[in-house]
């Protein structure tokens, strides 16, 4: 099975939440396709300055898609946006699987999209992002959360043991070990331990 993975792209997003699980994914070529995507296409600069340049999203029926939405400043101008917002609930209608990285639950969250379903966010900023979703099930004490086709992680570096979690479900286990090791990251493969979520109580 080969996946395009659209990543989600927009001013002031989070480098780490995008390029954490690039990195992992993109070290396996030949299962994932990475497609930066964003609203206009073009280049779009994180937080850090990090200049990207971007395509538009295409809907290409018969290929099976993975969605990918980060956090970052960006995410508190874009949840005022309804078109942003209506173009995630479009990218994640069409995608097989729905990854979001901290703060960018909040915009799947505004979608409805997680409404009755479990996830959890970036601890430091959940009071704000829980509020964008009052049906959704939030997890306050989770490093990363799954809820069937949706994965959903806390702050940041969280992003990364996220997917190598994604890699463990979609490929084994043995595969995420594998990249882990070659990445030299201690990856926390225990999903509920997060010792961030009482930090910030």
């Amino acid at each position: 099975m080969i996946y395009r993975v659209d990543i989600l792209l927009f001013d002031k997003f989070e480098t780490l939440d995008v390029f954490g699980p690039v990195e992992i994914l993109g070290g396996l070529p030949d299962i994932f396709k990475l497609n930066f995507v964003s609203a206009n296409g073009g280049i779009v600069e994180s937080s850090q300055n990090v200049r990207v340049d971007t395509n538009l999203y295409t809907s290409e029926k018969g290929k099976e898609k993975i969605f990918l939405v980060p956090g970052g400043i960006g995410t508190r101008e874009n949840i005022q946006d309804n078109n942003f917002i209506n173009l995630i609930k479009t990218f994640s209608s069409q995608s097989k699987y729905i990854l979001s990285i901290c703060t960018g639950a909040a915009l799947l969250a505004k979608t409805g999209m997680l409404n009755g379903k479990r996830a959890t966010t970036n601890k430091r900023a959940f009071n704000w992002v829980t509020e964008q979703g009052k049906d959704v099930l939030w997890i306050k004490e989770a490093r990363w959360v799954r809820d069937n086709n949706i994965y959903t992680s806390s702050g940041v570096s969280a992003g990364i043991d996220m997917t190598l979690g994604f890699i463990a479900d979609l490929l084994g286990k043995e595969k995420a070990l594998e990249i882990s090791q070659r990445i030299e990251y201690f990856w926390n493969e225990n999903s509920n331990y997060d010792p961030f979520s009482k930090m910030y109580e």
